[in-house]
């Protein structure tokens, strides 16, 4: 195997290092104006006829948050662009929260989604690690609203999407919304050393490793309001873009990163608490790259499954392959196992043969189960957050936060 893409070579090390600045210039044209996202196309010129979501601008405002920490010139500009845009034409003055994000013409896209306040949070931790201006206040409202109108306490999860006034919730529950919630917590605890956010956080992965553990290790991902599991939700539209029918092993394998790294931080001195939580994020892991990579007799990992572990959607998502190269490499220093430094590199060696853009930049974000670039999912390159972490996580300690592992410099 080609040392550049063995885990802690110096050669994996600088291939790393070059997709990451390939990155950060790639995304530089994302502000709109008013601060809010444009979707990022083929070459990184802004698909300015889509709508600026918040999602990605929240996105953006960590990324760049990162970047500034690592030296990336302009990046403290990009941030306070994608901040202005969060404090501002994004914010729901009069209700509350944060619009879904804004159309072309400058309208309101309607509803108030727990997944995009998961996004707002993350955005306003990392631009605190940045010291850019306005980023406490931003979480501190973040929080406050999301305590408010998300967070169920009682229930230890999230709901997931209201109507913009926030007078009618939404029956669906999912838990993607739940997966980016942890994520946002655990980044809270680290940087504001809120450690209520680490416990709820618990609390979700502790809900969702039962609900995998009883199916197999694949995560049922839709709810009803009881929280009971739809495992039929979506049968017919399998390839959808939130809400896909079946399992989703990226995010199996995502939730195994989180699930590592909220172990590792909670049972800091009890490692064997620690090591039960490891052994389910295994769980889930093997389960997915069982089911999921190299299924159908091309590299690649399938975007959804059904339960018994057979492809449903074959085409390939940029971000499962990044998610799959930041788990691999934290299972593997975490465990010293070499099946996952093996996976690792087959992962890389994937990313550069079908996956990197080498022509216009970033990652080509939608494959077929051929590996031709399609856009039926996922067209153009919405944003860098999933691809940037990539080259980044393998190298920083596995029970911090990414932006907080890069604010104190803690590499491998």
């Amino acid at each position: 195997m080609n040392k550049k893409y063995q885990i802690d070579s110096e050669e994996n090390r600088q291939f790393l290092q070059e997709l990451c600045n390939e990155l950060l210039g790639f995304g530089h044209k994302f502000p709109s104006p008013g601060g809010s996202s444009y979707y990022l196309g083929d070459d990184g010129t802004p698909w300015k006829e889509r709508n600026r979501e918040t999602w990605i601008t929240s996105r953006m405002a960590h990324v760049y948050s990162i970047g500034t920490m690592l030296g990336h010139e302009g990046s403290e500009e990009l941030v306070d662009a994608a901040l202005k845009g969060l404090r501002g034409e994004l914010h729901d003055v009069k209700n509350g929260g944060w619009y879904a994000g804004l159309t072309a013409d400058g309208n309101i896209v309607e509803n108030k989604q727990c997944y995009a306040h998961a996004f707002v949070i993350l955005a306003a931790t990392s631009g605190m690690l940045a010291q850019r201006p306005g980023a406490e206040e931003l979480l501190q409202d973040a929080l406050k609203l999301y305590d408010l109108r998300f967070w169920n306490e009682e229930e230890g999860l999230s709901c997931d999407t209201w109507n913009t006034e926030f007078t009618v919730l939404d029956e669906y529950r999912g838990i993607n919304a739940n997966m980016h919630t942890v994520e946002a917590f655990l980044a809270v605890a680290d940087v504001a050393g809120k450690e209520e956010y680490r416990v709820r956080a618990g609390r979700i992965i502790d809900r969702v490793t039962g609900w995998a553990a009883d199916n197999n290790w694949r995560i049922p991902e839709h709810f009803t309001k009881d929280w009971v599991a739809d495992l039929e939700c979506n049968k017919e539209k399998p390839d959808d873009q939130f809400k896909p029918y079946g399992a989703t092993p990226g995010h199996g394998i995502e939730w195994a990163r989180l699930i590592t790294q909220w172990a590792l931080s909670t049972y800091k001195e009890d490692k064997e608490a620690a090591g039960k939580y490891i052994e389910i994020a295994e769980n889930l892991y093997n389960r997915a790259v069982e089911d999921a990579w190299n299924t159908d007799g091309a590299p690649g990992i399938a975007y959804t499954t059904d339960w018994n572990g057979n492809p449903i959607v074959h085409d390939r998502m940029h971000w499962t392959l990044a998610e799959a190269i930041n788990t691999s490499a934290t299972l593997y220093h975490v465990t010293k196992k070499q099946k996952y430094a093996d996976d690792f590199a087959e992962f890389m060696e994937y990313l550069e043969d079908k996956v990197h853009d080498h022509v216009n930049g970033s990652w080509f974000h939608q494959l077929d189960r051929n590996n031709n670039v399609i856009g039926t999912v996922w067209p153009g390159k919405s944003d860098i957050y999933h691809a940037l972490q990539a080259t980044l996580i393998p190298y920083y300690a596995s029970d911090v936060s990414i932006a907080a592992a890069v604010k104190q410099g803690l590499k491998r």
